[in-house]
């Protein structure tokens, strides 16, 4: 097994930051952390940072600065701390988000709930009292992909395809969920719904999202959930996570 964190070339204008082999929460933060300080650093050359589930992408412009030179940048900022520590960690967000479960904003709840040995009330308590993170942003400009949940809810994908599910939805599959920023069809189990809108590109900050961020879907009514569709927000409330 190769020795991790690992820099690796990706085609002719970027390096791949790989923390891990596969998916794992710890690697998954440090690597958030890492691309945050890279960020900060403002290097002449890199013209984006980009994070997914266990690896962070580096773009660079080879006339503004050499490959050897960029390698050097990221080898010395992954060397300068242990990136694991939370001290380490990109400040946190805490997200509480107005959700619907079940009925027409969640069809498929009640096989969700039967594949992970719940009830369906029990599963509604247990999803919505889950904190999960914001692991990667990708699929749809602002789509996040969240986890982790408890190992019940490592459920499989569906083997045919949702032809459709809303902007809003939340559908669940393999320990995550995944909150939808477009009208889609998707592989997971639809089992509720927000009127949250990931991206608004008329907004200085086009993607309400950014990884690292936590996120609690608090179960309301349908009458409450009704009247929170004309906010930009979905009724979603923003806190830094140590205030929650």
């Amino acid at each position: 097994m190769a020795q991790m964190p690992q820099i690796a070339p990706i085609g002719t204008e970027g390096y791949l930051v790989r923390f891990a082999d596969r998916l794992d929460d710890g690697a998954n933060r440090a690597l958030v952390g890492f691309a945050a300080a890279l960020e900060a650093e403002e290097i002449d050359g890199i013209v984006e940072v980009s994070t997914a589930l266990a690896s962070v992408f580096v773009r660079f412009d080879a006339l503004r600065i050499a490959r050897a030179d960029l390698v050097a940048r990221l080898q010395g900022l992954l060397d300068s701390r242990d990136w694991k520590t939370e001290s380490n960690i990109a400040k946190k967000r805490l997200w509480r988000v107005p959700t619907l479960y079940g009925g027409a904003a969640g069809p498929q709840l009640a096989e969700a709930a039967k594949l992970a040995g719940l009830r369906e009330e029990a599963a509604v308590r247990e999803l919505s009292a889950a904190r999960v993170r914001v692991l990667a942003i990708g699929f749809a400009p602002g789509q996040p992909y969240l986890g982790m949940l408890p190992e019940r809810w490592d459920v499989p994908r569906q083997t045919e395809l949702t032809p459709r599910v809303p902007q809003g939805a939340l559908v669940l599959a393999v320990r995550q969920f995944c909150l939808f920023a477009n009208e889609t069809p998707t592989g997971w189990r639809h089992i509720a719904s927000t009127h949250m809108k990931l991206f608004r590109p008329e907004a200085e900050a086009p993607f309400a999202l950014r990884p690292g961020d936590e996120m609690i879907f608090e179960p309301v009514s349908e009458h409450d959930w009704a009247l929170l569709e004309t906010d930009p927000l979905g009724g979603a409330q923003l806190a830094e996570a140590g205030d929650a």
